[in-house]
């Protein structure tokens, strides 16, 4: 209401004054909530294993199907890769970008490698006739490493991205964030990955 004398103001919901906030650290701990939100999802998966990971159905039992050698190779290959890409933060840091690049795609090559034998010994399975739908248990064994795998391709989608845009814009400070975030991502399926290896290979072939 205007009428010269009287003159409303309109009434704020937010507030105007812009504060201060380290830069990205929004987000920073979006990812962190990503990441815990990623650890409820592999923790019911392990949490079903447990529960089915005894039910073969007449089928086969892990002792007979699983190779440890080849599932030992395939937990090197994705240990490696953790370690280049160590080597390749620390690169950032110097801001050596052409060291830092080489070392992406090591990563990126050894997480390939960690991708192609698990796809080896799935196809390996299923021709042996222990396909997902042969048992309780190999339901939720492929269900839990397939989940892993997955991520491990997300991961290498986002790695290739990022390398592309380092190249287009160098080690600006955006980058240099996102390459942090896809560092607390692939470290964590590192931990994702020995869990499964020592609660599905390791013990199901002492048992």
């Amino acid at each position: 209401m205007k009428d010269g004398l009287n003159e409303t103001k309109p009434v704020s919901f937010y507030d105007l004054d812009e504060h201060e906030h380290p830069d990205g650290g929004s987000t920073m701990l979006g990812f962190w909530m990503y990441l815990m939100s990623d650890c409820l999802i592999f923790a019911v998966l392990f949490a079903a294993y447990a529960v089915l990971g005894n039910s073969y159905a007449g089928g086969p039992s892990p002792k007979e199907i699983f190779e440890l050698p080849l599932v030992a190779v395939n937990t090197a290959m994705l240990l490696f890769s953790s370690i280049t890409y160590g080597f390749a933060m620390l690169s950032m840091e110097e801001g050596r970008q052409r060291i830092m690049q080489m070392w992406l795609v090591f990563t990126g090559l050894f997480g390939l490698a960690f991708l192609s034998i698990e796809m080896y010994e799935f196809a390996t399975l299923i021709h042996e006739g222990a396909g997902p739908t042969r048992s309780a248990f190999l339901s939720s064994f492929f269900t839990l490493v397939g989940t892993h795998g997955l991520h491990v391709t997300m991961g290498l989608i986002w790695l290739v991205t990022l390398m592309v845009q380092v190249q287009k814009h160098g080690l600006i400070a955006a980058n240099k964030r996102r390459l942090m975030c896809l560092s607390m991502f692939w470290h964590f399926l590192d931990v994702i990955w020995i869990g499964v290896f020592t609660f599905v290979y390791l013990m199901g072939t002492l048992r």
